[in-house]
């Protein structure tokens, strides 16, 4: 095209203009999991006006986050031409549901597979689990494909780091457990009649090791005109990465879990080998200085009961005077066991009297009810699908799916 062409050629409109400059293969960026000022910053490098910034990315988050479309077209307040132009440029569609199981009490367990890095090569996968209660229900999602701790009580421990999960991905879990459960307006369900009212970070990894991940993926799911879930009832779960708890409190403002699990160094570095770089007292002394803590804020411990380990009366007066000063509740969680587990889960009579002792000295120390046995769903058993089949299987279904 010459120069004279190009100064007789037709304006083209916004639309049109990045409609040019739209990717013609490969993968496109996702929007989801993008805070507001990505979510424009994104729309800017499309070729959008910035008087239309504003504007357009809040019908695009409603139409993600309030109504849960998956595609472009339904957002019918923007033209068509501009629907065209944004689905040719971006991506807001799910993760891959590899399974999804459902427990005999309820409970259901995705296996989610990721994006691969490598054309022709399965993603890696990560796996999150919606509890059913009485008023409330309860999403355990993941933060991170294994983990690098390596506790020994977790079946997620034995599985190595792989890599953080993007924002993305994060919210995208919950996105998956509302299409299950039929929670958008379409599904016939309200935002007082909603199955997901709580949304822990308890599945596999470490969140403060994906720091700015969790941080903007719960800026996007706490987000009023969104997802809109309270951060009172959003609780962020660390086995103890001290130096990010205060940053935590501060730039994150969700309720915090510590996964205790002992009362001395000498256990503890057995069960949560991190503790050799961050000791009980360092811990405690970080979930003191937690910003907003109150009585109505209280820091939850969670304390998995491992049969001869962690159980005595002993423990018990030890765990009341360690905790002295935090307002605090104490989560007992019957150890659920997996192959391979070097434990065993204390006997329920000494559950009930370790969890008495605890409630007479000022402490609620609800006993979890373990969910999702059957499943391998329940607390400590996540672990990657892939990972528990052995390589030679992987590649034979690998090879089978390629084949078909």
């Amino acid at each position: 095209m010459t120069t004279l062409d190009i100064a007789h050629e037709k304006p083209r409109s916004a639309p049109e203009a990045a409609l040019a400059r739209a990717p013609q293969g490969g993968l496109r960026p996702s929007l989801v999991g993008l805070t507001r000022p990505q979510l424009m910053d994104a729309l800017a490098g499309f070729g959008l006006p910035e008087k239309q910034l504003r504007m357009r990315a809040g019908q695009i988050w409603n139409g993600i986050y309030n109504r849960g479309l998956t595609n472009f077209e339904g957002m019918t307040t923007l033209s068509k031409d501009l629907r065209q132009s944004l689905e040719r440029a971006f991506d807001i569609s799910r993760l891959e549901i590899v399974t999804e199981q459902k427990s005999v009490d309820g409970t259901r367990k995705w296996l989610l597979r990721l994006p691969s890095a490598v054309p022709g090569v399965p993603g890696p996968e990560i796996e999150t689990v919606y509890i059913p209660e009485e008023g409330r229900g309860t999403l355990c999602i993941s933060s991170q494909v294994g983990c690098t701790l390596t506790c020994t009580f977790c079946h997620t421990g034995t599985q190595k780091l792989v890599r953080n999960l993007t924002a993305g991905e994060i919210v995208g879990q919950i996105l998956i457990a509302r299409d299950a459960l039929c929670e958008w307006p379409d599904g016939g369900r309200n935002s007082e009649d909603r199955l997901i009212t709580n949304i822990v970070l308890m599945g596999m990894g470490e969140p403060l090791y994906n720091f700015d991940n969790v941080r903007d993926a719960l800026e996007v799911v706490s987000d009023g005109e969104g997802i809109s879930l309270s951060k009172r009832r959003i609780t962020l779960s660390t086995s103890g990465v001290v130096p990010m708890i205060e940053k935590a409190g501060a730039d994150i403002g969700c309720m915090l879990a510590i996964s205790l699990h002992a009362v001395n160094d000498e256990t503890r570095n057995k069960l949560v080998p991190l503790n050799k770089k961050y000791p009980i007292r360092e811990l405690l002394d970080a979930c003191r200085n937690y910003p907003g803590i109150s009585n109505a804020r209280r820091i939850t411990f969670e304390y998995v009961m491992l049969k001869g380990v962690n159980d005595s009366i002993e423990d018990a007066k030890e765990l009341v005077r360690l905790l002295k000063g935090i307002p605090a509740k104490i989560n007992l969680i019957p150890f659920n066991p997996w192959p391979g587990s070097p434990y065993q889960c204390s006997d329920w009579a000494q559950i009930e009297k370790f969890s008495d002792f605890v409630n007479r000295a000022g402490y609620a120390s609800p006993v979890r009810t373990p969910r999702g046995r059957d499943i391998m769903a329940a607390c400590g058993q996540l672990k990657s699908e892939t990972v528990k089949k052995r390589a030679s299987e992987r590649f034979r279904e690998t090879r089978a799916e390629a084949e078909a």
